[in-house]
């Protein structure tokens, strides 16, 4: 090898390590990743240290649920959590197990709250779920392509064709988000679980959204999620 083609891979090198340090001078940095920006924070409404606390919060109720529930095969629970919201969905054998589920998930630190959708019942088949993972993918395409709706801040949760919706939205912004997806065949029925942010939080670049939060309520134990603290159920068109 030549000293000159030595010396341009040392001169790249050297820009290539410039570049990484200026951009995280001017953000957060992807931990694990390939590239030092703020693509994170730029497309969803949550800081970089609220989505990190959300999948701590997700292992940290996994972790609770396999301590209460062991390998028991007649139990399945799924959480995601949105800014310190936790939807649990699954299924439980009793409507004991699901309160247990629920409170135990409520302790966990950060967590601020729990909207229990645990169904009492036999496990879903795999069929019902793999079209629920359908489903999904079809209502994240659609509020892609639906004008004015913050797909990138916006969680899609399928669970026996019930879509649940998360995210920092405005209120026009969630309602567009949710007819839209209750116009996707096969959905069943939406379910908002939006946090309210003002207009004015959303223009400024860079500051996290102050949300307009009301008194949240407790899950239902019929299977569908409360209407009143930012949680919403809509028709399917």
């Amino acid at each position: 090898m030549s000293v000159n083609t030595l010396s341009l891979r040392s001169f790249f090198t050297a820009l290539s390590v410039a570049a990484l340090t200026v951009l995280a001078g001017c953000g957060p940095l992807i931990v694990g990743g390939t590239a030092a920006t703020t693509a994170l924070v730029a497309t969803d409404r949550r800081t970089a240290g609220e989505q990190v606390e959300d999948k701590a919060i997700e292992m940290k109720v996994a972790s609770e649920m396999r301590n209460l529930f062991g390998d028991a095969k007649n139990v399945r629970i799924n959480a995601y959590s949105y800014a310190g919201q936790v939807l649990l969905v699954g299924d439980v054998p009793s409507e004991q197990e699901k309160q247990r589920a629920g409170q135990a998930a409520e302790k966990v630190e950060k967590v601020k709250r729990v909207v229990n959708q645990l169904r009492v019942g036999d496990l879903t088949p795999v069929s019902v779920r793999t079209n629920d993972a359908w489903l999904s993918s079809k209502v994240r395409t659609t509020l892609i392509n639906t004008k004015d709706v913050p797909f990138r801040t916006i969680n899609v949760t399928t669970e026996r064709g019930i879509v649940y919706l998360q995210g920092k939205v405005t209120e026009q912004e969630g309602q567009r988000a949710g007819i839209a997806a209750s116009a996707v065949s096969g959905v069943n029925k939406v379910v908002k679980l939006f946090e309210i942010v003002s207009p004015e939080s959303v223009q400024q670049a860079g500051s996290p959204a102050p949300i307009q939060e009301s008194t949240p309520q407790p899950s239902s134990n019929t299977g569908t999620a409360p209407e009143t603290g930012g949680a919403q159920a809509m028709p399917v068109q």
